[in-house]
């Protein structure tokens, strides 16, 4: 029903502003009461016992299936614990989220934890957005991936979260693909800075004594980072790029139930994709 302020905005407008292009006026200002609207409602939620707005639930089932994955291995590490609370910190929740928070932590934790009714509803609560619902994988997914291995427990449990949300076995597949290929891509040589302090070094300017040029991203990874191959086309490589930046747009995800609070995992999402694009266009020589 996000259409009806749309229909209301038309009318006044096209009564109060005068004829078409003040309806025109009235469908913009609609849709922006639709959205934050939709950004405000609440949803349902029988396993965490209360209406929600779908930001908050986003948060509490993220945690929630956090604690779930944490447990799967056999028991909850104080490595595990440290990352909830980390992940805490990094969104900056407020006292009241960050207690909601670590409650869905431990409920996820419990032995009869009902992880497809808890997905299933978050599902239908993001309305089955499914650039939002990747989005929520892919969260998880990199958590699963912090220690730097993927169990079979844990390739289970992600894998029974991508197929309630409607992610097929080779989607699934590909995405874990690239969420690994993101995170070694993350944590490879690429920022401008660096490259400074390289050629400081080897201009023998640099005398930190204990600087060390860090491995630089691979291309394979960039290549994997955007779910393309080295043998694909110019515009193959170029659509796949604008489809994964339009998914994860912060602000476009926010408006469909993100919390603000992981706009900056949004965010620098969307600087590896741009990072593995541009680290392709320069090895190729595209413009």
């Amino acid at each position: 029903m996000q259409f009806v302020g749309k229909l209301i905005g038309f009318f006044l407008g096209y009564k109060l502003l005068g004829g078409f292009f003040g309806g025109i006026l009235g469908v913009i200002a609609g849709h922006w009461a639709d959205k934050k609207l939709y950004e405000l409602g609440s949803v349902k939620s029988s396993f965490f016992g209360k209406k929600l707005t779908r930001q908050s639930l986003f948060t509490q089932t993220t945690f929630a299936v956090m604690g779930h994955l944490a447990k799967a291995k056999g028991r909850v590490t104080e490595q595990d614990i440290q990352l909830a609370r980390q992940l805490m910190s990094r969104l900056q929740l407020d006292s009241q989220a960050q207690q909601q928070a670590q409650q869905a932590f431990t409920l996820g934790k419990e032995a009869d934890f009902p992880i497809r009714q808890v997905i299933s509803e978050f599902r239908e609560a993001c309305g089955q957005r499914q650039d939002l619902l990747r989005f929520f994988v892919e969260v998880q997914m990199q958590v699963a991936l912090q220690d730097g291995q993927l169990d079979q427990s844990e390739q289970r449990i992600l894998f029974t979260i991508a197929e309630t949300l409607g992610i097929s076995r080779p989607q699934f597949e590909q995405m874990i693909a690239m969420v690994m290929a993101a995170q070694r891509f993350r944590s490879g040589y690429y920022q401008q800075e660096f490259e400074q302090a390289y050629q400081q070094q080897s201009q023998g300017g640099y005398s930190g004594g204990g600087y060390r040029q860090p491995s630089r991203p691979s291309l394979d990874d960039a290549y994997s980072v955007l779910g393309v191959t080295a043998s694909d086309e110019q515009n193959t490589v170029k659509r796949a790029y604008r489809k994964l930046m339009n998914e994860h747009h912060p602000d476009k995800l926010v408006a469909k139930g993100l919390p603000p609070e992981m706009m900056e995992v949004a965010k620098e999402k969307a600087q590896q994709i741009q990072a593995a694009y541009d680290l392709i266009c320069k090895a190729k020589g595209w413009k």
